[in-house]
């Protein structure tokens, strides 16, 4: 399922788990702020992480306050908040900010991390040549089950080049996902293979995949970074888990590219 959304100011709503999951299990929305704008977030029995895609925020949570500056998710590494239950945090803009939110429920109390651009994990995919440079991306992941088993979520970006694939080659897991899509230009635009459909990619755009196989890519021209979250099952957490398409399993050979004619 993908569906687009006009944007106002304050938070917009993209999935709410109180109506309706879509499968997802998490609550999933964009806050668009202004200068001298605040918001406040305390949900009192799910855990939030909030992730900077562009500006100036002042974050509070605990007894911590920190500025966290993010010109744009294409050329600097993120901030995100990852927060338990029952924990209030303070949002100020001090410039135009727009931050991914994402919520589930959590009965664990640990402390709030901020990961910072120093401890983004980040996969260089593709950059040794593999099928051409076809799939080269980064995969950004900020916490998962191996550095945050106390969490009930993961979430991360990647920075699909343009003209380049990425989730590829198709693959899926048990876990459903939701892929929040962001363009270097807000006229940019892409295409994703999900759910047994196609749909096209836009600017601010949310995936929800629930099942099947997946994999996207993004139009030549345009540089796509997407947030991709994901809810782990009861019993069956998220583990770096993939499952390749065996249709396409034999794209990860060394010689993939050897039948291809080179005149």
């Amino acid at each position: 399922m993908y569906f687009d959304k006009e944007l106002h100011g304050g938070y917009n709503v993209y999935i709410d788990a109180a109506r309706d999951d879509l499968g997802t299990m998490m609550d999933v929305g964009l806050l668009v702020m202004e200068p001298g704008d605040t918001y406040a977030i305390c949900d009192g029995e799910k855990e939030t992480a909030v992730l900077l895609f562009e500006g100036a925020v002042e974050l509070s949570f605990g007894d911590r306050t920190i500025l966290a500056d993010r010109p744009d998710c294409f050329h600097y590494e993120a901030f995100c908040l990852l927060a338990p239950r029952r924990t209030k945090i303070a949002l100020t803009a001090r410039s135009h900010v727009e931050l991914y939110i994402q919520q589930t429920p959590n009965d664990r109390d640990y402390a709030p991390v901020l990961y910072t651009p120093e401890t983004v994990q980040v996969q260089h995919a593709g950059a040794n040549g593999e099928l051409m440079g076809a799939m080269r991306r980064e995969i950004k992941t900020f916490f998962d089950y191996e550095n945050a088993p106390f969490s009930n979520m993961v979430l991360g970006e990647v920075l699909n080049f343009p003209g380049k694939w990425s989730s590829y080659p198709p693959h899926h897991h048990p876990q459903p996902e939701v892929y929040f899509y962001r363009f270097d230009y807000p006229q940019g635009f892409g295409a994703g293979f999900a759910n047994g459909e196609i749909y096209e990619t836009h600017h601010n755009g949310l995936a929800v995949i629930n099942h099947g196989f997946h994999s996207q890519c993004a139009a030549p021209g345009y540089a796509m970074c997407y947030a991709w979250g994901i809810r782990h099952l009861p019993g069956n957490p998220w583990e770096k888990t993939r499952i390749d398409d065996p249709e396409h399993a034999w794209l990860w050979k060394p010689d993939a590219n050897d039948h291809i004619f080179k005149g």
